[in-house]
């Protein structure tokens, strides 16, 4: 019951197959040096297999606009069909896998596996950020990246919502008013 979450999706690929898709929403930051990230998969999903045995995967931020696909390729298999195809997305060439990016998404983050820890029904592939690719639309005229315009989507208990409006800033709390 910790929700809302990121519904990532997660794209990877085998060599000479046509790459897939898979939505996540058990995903996460778990270290800042290094940047690392975990995903968390059952071992009987078609990607489950191909992240195993290449190591590697991109995660790919979600926006309202992508919350079509990302439901869809969250609910079909890639043994059936074509997601990228299907939902008419752009694999895009990573900078430091060989895993494709989601063009689409305004941030892709590549990914290194370094560990898999089986945990019962979802086994949990910890993951060093290797490159972070952003869409940059998304950076104003100081080169600041403004990831909140992209219109960001997370899942909650069975639904998508869209995010929005700023409550606040890191350590405002705490922050003096200028008298």
């Amino acid at each position: 019951m910790l929700y809302p979450v990121p519904a990532v999706m997660v794209s990877c690929a085998r060599p000479a197959e046509k790459p897939n898709i898979i939505t996540v929403a058990w995903a996460g930051t778990v270290c800042s040096s290094p940047a690392m990230v975990s995903i968390s998969v059952r071992p009987e999903r078609y990607s489950y297999d191909i992240i195993k045995e290449t190591g590697e995967f991109v995660i790919n931020l979600t926006t309202d606009k992508l919350t079509r696909a990302a439901d869809y390729c969250g609910v079909r298999s890639g043994r059936d069909v074509d997601k990228f195809r299907e939902m008419r997305l752009t694999a895009g060439k990573s900078s430091r896998v060989e895993a494709p990016l989601i063009e689409e998404s305004p941030v892709n983050i590549e990914c290194q596996v370094r560990q898999i820890l089986p945990l019962g029904s979802h086994h949990m592939f910890v993951s060093e950020v290797v490159a972070v690719d952003v869409d940059d639309r998304y950076l104003n005229e100081k080169g600041k990246f403004e990831l909140n315009k992209a219109g960001l989507m997370v899942y909650s208990h069975g639904e998508y919502y869209a995010l929005g409006k700023l409550l606040g800033t890191f350590g405002y709390s705490v922050k003096r008013r200028k008298s």
